[in-house]
């Protein structure tokens, strides 16, 4: 059967756009956050899953062909083909409040000031009505009542419990932190590692505007004449440095703090004066993050359960000689912008202050940016249980997948020291308007 025009035309964009994507392999990305690009470190075992299947390039799938008539009466009926089977189930399903697991035990309160943040964000995002109505009743809400603050979550939305492709409702909880660096505005001395603004031959192609069905899609890359090709990796940059084609923001006085503020996606630099720079994602070379934690065990450097965040930090202080080697393996690169003074927490992808041990950084393909979630979970290297409403308030280059989250730490070196710790398995329940609520 002739297809219609209109799917001609949208299956020969997807056509062109997949051609592009594969032409700047590593190139691709997801639109960036505070952590877009900036992936944990602490987890070196981590396989990120990708999320959905591989779409044919035709609308259709081929059956048997029939073969040419042969000197009989007729030809076979050829069979009809056989319809996929389902890989997975609704990724999210109507729960009860009884399935959350210390739901009753958590001060909702500690979330309040963190969900009105999220309000801010939700306005003009899908199912926007449905959070204004909610948003709106919050406002008249006392959040310093731990009753009124209850009845208003289990009146207002419905849990549905998050569940993975492959039918699991667990995954993967790790951890991030915003971190403190000592650094200059000059360089001399031991502040010798360049903070990075974004590159004046960086170029963005936002997937999203050329087809929609790309969207949160982007390319990254430079021109070499016509010619988009992939940007300068970790090394390339590295090799560059004196001549490399962006503005150096501050210098600072240690590599391997510098590569986790690039892991972390933002942090704070105090300069010999005593004043604090925040600095804050703004940008990132397209290339896919490589573990040097997992690159550390193969070598056979560090055994598997030595290879948290602190556990490479270490390894980089006593093998200074094999430091630049080992960064340079990981190809991304993220640059930065200077943030605005002040005591919040960093603006997360929804746009709004992570608040600590309140935000999670989360896949936006699979829940909804900005939505309350109930995390169900344990503290680092533990089984002392960690069950509390969150806010789904941020995104990363490494959390991908249905049932993946990154707890927000909050600001410092005991904060790092947590989330360097972090990995744990855990369950999320997204809570949703009934509006919002999925067919």
């Amino acid at each position: 059967m002739k297809k219609p025009a209109t799917l001609n035309k949208s299956m020969a964009k997807l056509h062109a756009a997949g051609l592009a994507v594969l032409l700047l392999a590593g190139c691709a990305t997801f639109w960036p956050g505070s952590r877009s690009g900036a992936p944990d470190e602490a987890t070196v075992a981590q396989t990120p899953r990708a999320s959905g299947a591989d779409a044919p390039s035709s609308g259709s799938t081929p059956g048997p062909v029939c073969p040419a008539p042969a000197p009989c009466p007729a030809c076979p009926v050829c069979p009809a083909p056989t319809p996929p089977v389902p890989v997975s189930a609704k990724p999210l399903q109507p729960a009860a409040w009884a399935d959350l697991p210390g739901w009753k035990d958590d001060d909702l309160r500690a979330a309040w000031a963190p969900f009105l943040q999220s309000c801010r964000g939700l306005a003009g995002r899908p199912q926007g009505a449905a959070w204004k109505r909610v948003c709106d009743l919050a406002r008249g809400i006392d959040g310093k009542q731990a009753s009124a603050v209850r009845r208003f979550f289990e009146t207002e939305f419905q849990p549905f419990a998050v569940i993975a492709a492959d039918d699991n409702p667990s995954g993967l909880i790790t951890g991030y932190y915003e971190p403190l660096l000592r650094g200059s505005r000059s360089s001399g001395g031991r502040f010798d590692q360049p903070v990075y603004g974004v590159p004046d031959d960086l170029v963005t192609v936002d997937l999203g505007e050329l087809y929609p069905e790309l969207r949160n899609l982007r390319l990254r890359g430079r021109l070499s004449g016509k010619k988009l090709v992939p940007y300068f990796s970790r090394g390339e940059i590295a090799a560059q440095e004196g001549h490399f084609p962006a503005r150096v923001l501050l210098w600072v006085d240690d590599a391997v703090e510098l590569f986790f503020l690039h892991v972390q996606g933002s942090g704070r630099v105090k300069l010999p004066d005593g004043n604090l720079v925040r600095l804050a994602y703004a940008d990132q070379n397209g290339h896919p993050y490589q573990s040097v934690g997992r690159l550390l065990v193969e070598r056979g450097e560090l055994r598997l359960e030595e290879a948290s965040m602190q556990g490479i930090q270490a390894w980089g202080r006593a093998n200074p000689a094999k430091l630049a080697d080992l960064l340079n393996a990981n190809p991304s690169y993220v640059f930065f912008r200077e943030g605005p003074a002040g005591n919040e927490g960093p603006l997360g992808s929804l746009g709004v202050p992570l608040t600590p041990e309140r935000s999670l950084a989360v896949d936006p393909r699979s829940i909804p940016l900005g939505a309350p979630l109930f995390l169900a979970t344990t503290q680092p290297n533990s089984a002392r249980p960690l069950n509390r409403l969150m806010l789904a308030q941020d995104t990363g280059g490494a959390i991908k997948g249905t049932v993946r989250a990154d707890f927000f730490w909050g600001f410092g070196p005991q904060a790092g020291e947590q989330a360097g710790r972090m990995r744990q398995s855990g369950r999320l329940w997204v809570l949703l308007p009934p509006e919002a609520a999925p067919k």
